[in-house]
């Protein structure tokens, strides 16, 4: 694959860096088409248990490419937001984590890149927003499900009726992002996250995110028959022997 996106790997970690700072990363059509690529790779790489997305210069992702959206049919435009919620909901359903380490602007489609994500830490000088109403457009990429879901109704409706931004101590407060810290710090903090994750049995944490995303479109009768499912295949796992194991022999498990 020829990217312009920086894709990292090192160890069990992947690192990928949005790299086209003069267009502030905007989620242009072949910029989609690279991270789709990048997810068909990860897809297949078993050592990778944790992926960092970050972009370089003053944006994570500033939005959507407005001068390519601009001429849009509406049958493109349902095209173009079915490409867009097929690559989140792509990495809502791999068993990976998918940390966005958002370093600046994190705006329309940019926001909603790191709501599919499952943990964001922000830069003190990241901005937030879906402004999509300010240009005569709903939220596609699945801003006003998951926002609503992770912030509650009340916060979400008022940022996404307003179109304002927040910046990373609001987004902090109201639940939209995990952490906040200087942006010299930001890679150090990622890291340091991703590796605490790591730590720990990846398979135990590949069922506890399906139990989560899954569980979050169900009842909770049926999440919780869901639950219970994924416990008990814990249990077929070489990792539920080895991390109970060094538990009763008071050892670090080591886990494959």
């Amino acid at each position: 694959m020829k990217l312009k996106t920086i894709v990292e790997k090192q160890g069990r970690i992947c690192k990928i860096t949005f790299n086209e700072p003069k267009n502030l990363n905007a989620l242009s059509a072949a910029a989609l088409n690279e991270f789709h690529e990048i997810l068909s790779d990860l897809e297949q790489d078993d050592q990778i248990g944790v992926v960092i997305w970050t972009g370089q210069g003053k944006a994570f992702i500033a939005g959507a490419d407005i001068s390519y959206m601009r001429t849009m049919t509406p049958q493109e435009a349902a095209a173009y937001a079915k490409y867009t919620t097929d690559l989140y909901r792509r990495m809502e359903e791999m068993g990976k984590v998918f940390i966005a380490a958002v370093n600046g602007f994190a705006l329309g489609g940019g926001c909603e890149f790191a709501l599919a994500c499952d943990i964001r830490i922000s830069s003190s000088k990241a901005k937030f927003g879906l402004p999509e109403v300010s240009l005569g457009i709903l939220p596609g990429g699945g801003g006003t499900q998951r926002l609503a879901r992770l912030v509650g109704q009340g916060k979400a409706r008022e940022l996404i009726f307003t179109g304002e931004l927040i910046g990373a101590e609001e987004a902090k407060r109201i639940g939209l992002v995990n952490q906040v810290v200087e942006l010299e710090n930001l890679e150090e903090a990622t890291m340091e996250l991703a590796n605490k994750i790591l730590k720990n049995s990846l398979s135990a944490v590949r069922y506890s995110k399906e139990s989560i995303v899954t569980g979050q479109e169900l009842d909770l009768p049926t999440a919780i028959t869901l639950e219970k499912e994924l416990f008990a295949l814990c249990f077929a796992t070489e990792d539920q022997k080895e991390g109970m194991s060094a538990f009763v022999e008071k050892r670090k498990p080591n886990y494959k």
